[in-house]
């Protein structure tokens, strides 16, 4: 272990290294309390052996300014000629897991430092296990967020979203929209292509709208079927209606082949857009149901078009 020995003596210092040496430990000397804890900071050791009686500050402030650092625990062993119980009692209140009598018996040392080493090791075991545990927890919450076919959010993270931006769009007084896109004859497209490849064609428009997603705070998201939406916080009628128009001549552009319908011969979208600009308290289902109606206006309009409510002035 890399041992940290923080003692005045260098008799001391001189009589517990040589203990150390044969059992092959680094060891750190600190000649003052204050060097102590600047070592504890510098080196980050295994293990502490914390002589109590020193100029400056004493051992036990030592190993209460150690405690109180952000730093991971480590065992503190103190070494004092101070034997009775109020000062044991004293050592394990200021951040001590053991008390060690001067002179010190070299077999009592290594006893004690076997013994903290098994507790050292545990506990970063412990602390890797708890890490994981997290770590697996983050992945298992991204899951259950995540649309399982297209890999962009769900309609949950939606849900759970869009009440929080709304309050915040109000709060700030901000404008926010919502884009709901509506993928045109998708019923048709699976007849004719099959299944399967409606599913790929589902995951190329959701990297569509994902790419449109320019700004952090905006995301994608799949609404359910053949239906996703796009959430624009701090973005008003004319922001919304440019990402609008850019995912409208992506998916002109990339072309995504749909035989099944004539004369355009690829996949397009509709898009129903809803921009408030949060001078009242918004409503999360009137905010949902008005871009739904433009969608449907949209759809009405003869598709591959954008709508915005309530003007129904089409892109």
């Amino acid at each position: 272990m890399k041992i940290l020995l923080v003692d005045d003596s260098k008799i001391e210092q001189m009589v517990i290294s040589s203990y150390l040496d044969p059992q092959k430990h680094q060891v750190i000397i600190a000649s003052s309390g204050e060097e102590g804890v600047e070592a504890f900071h510098a080196e980050r050791p295994d293990l502490i052996l914390l002589d109590v009686m020193m100029p400056g500050i004493d051992g036990y402030e030592v190993a209460k300014r150690i405690r109180q650092s952000d730093e991971p625990w480590v065992p503190i062993i103190f070494l004092s000629g101070k034997t009775s119980s109020e000062d044991l009692a004293q050592g394990i209140n200021a951040g001590g897991d053991d008390y060690l009598t001067k002179p010190v018996d070299p077999l009592v040392l290594s006893a004690k430092l076997q013994a903290m080493d098994r507790i050292a090791k545990m506990r970063a075991q412990l602390i890797a296990t708890t890490t994981q545990l997290e770590q697996a927890n983050q992945e298992l919450k991204q899951l259950t967020l995540s649309d399982g076919l297209t890999g962009i959010a769900n309609r949950r993270y939606l849900d759970q979203s869009l009440p929080a931006e709304l309050n915040r769009a109000f709060r700030e007084q901000l404008p926010i929209s919502i884009l709901l896109i509506d993928v045109d004859h998708f019923k048709k497209f699976n007849d004719h292509h099959g299944h399967l490849e409606g599913d790929d064609c589902l995951k190329k428009i959701a990297q569509q709208l994902k790419s449109a997603c320019r700004r952090g705070s905006d995301f994608a998201c799949r609404y359910g079927g053949e239906e996703f939406c796009v959430l624009l916080p701090n973005t008003d009628v004319s922001g919304a209606i440019a990402v609008a128009d850019n995912i409208l001549n992506s998916m002109n552009t990339v072309k995504i082949p749909h035989h099944g319908i004539q004369p355009s011969g690829h996949v397009t979208v509709s898009i129903g857009i809803n921009a408030d600009p949060s001078r009242e308290p918004i409503n999360v289902n009137d905010f949902l149901a008005h871009a739904d109606e433009a969608l449907y206006q949209a759809k009405h309009a003869g598709r591959n078009r954008a709508v915005v409510y309530p003007h129904h002035a089409n892109v």
